[in-house]
């Protein structure tokens, strides 16, 4: 049996009218960490519309969907959830893209989505999304703080800071991108 690429989390924020999406740079084959400083967060601006994305699965097959994400954006301009929803059913039909191995986190600002392979456009609840191996312990951890006084970016720093001491896969190297609507 090979090894596995594991880890990767993310998290996305909604409050204050501002969100914000962050995401480790771990990149671990098995056991062993590869490298530490990579960026799973990007910001997208098709059609000059703002849209923050984090990704957690196969980078390659992350790079094809944003790629596509960015196509479908062009072309219903200033409409996350019909470019969300389009891409997502593409990739549950298409017998190329049925294949790739990623989950991903978009923001315009006002909408925040989860998009999966299965044909998901997952609108959160309370405001907060949350991928990959550590996701869980970002989502709970966040969740606890999210009626507090604490901005977007900070619930978002400190829950990343969670499940980075929690999750192997994950680490406190930090992208964050912070987008309002």
């Amino acid at each position: 049996m090979g090894e596995t690429w594991h880890g990767t989390t993310i998290i996305g924020v909604a409050k204050g009218g501002e969100v914000v999406v962050a995401g480790d740079g771990q990149v671990s084959l098995g056991q062993t960490v590869i490298k530490g400083t990579a960026r799973k967060v990007r910001r997208l601006k098709p059609g000059g519309h703002e849209v923050v994305c984090g990704f957690a699965g196969s980078t390659a097959d992350a790079f094809t969907l944003l790629e596509r994400l960015e196509k479908k954006l062009e072309a219903t301009p200033g409409q996350l959830q019909r470019a969300a929803v389009e891409l997502a059913k593409d990739w549950r039909t298409d017998k190329y893209l049925q294949k790739l191995e990623a989950m991903l986190i978009v923001t315009d600002g006002s909408e925040l989505y989860v998009i999966t392979g299965a044909g998901d456009v997952l609108e959160p609840e309370h405001g907060i999304a949350a991928i990959g191996s550590g996701g869980n312990y970002a989502l709970a951890a966040a969740r606890a703080m999210i009626d507090g006084p604490e901005d977007a970016e900070t619930i978002a720093r400190k829950a990343m800071g969670i499940a980075a001491d929690i999750c192997v896969y994950t680490n406190g190297n930090l992208t964050v991108e912070k987008i309002s609507g």
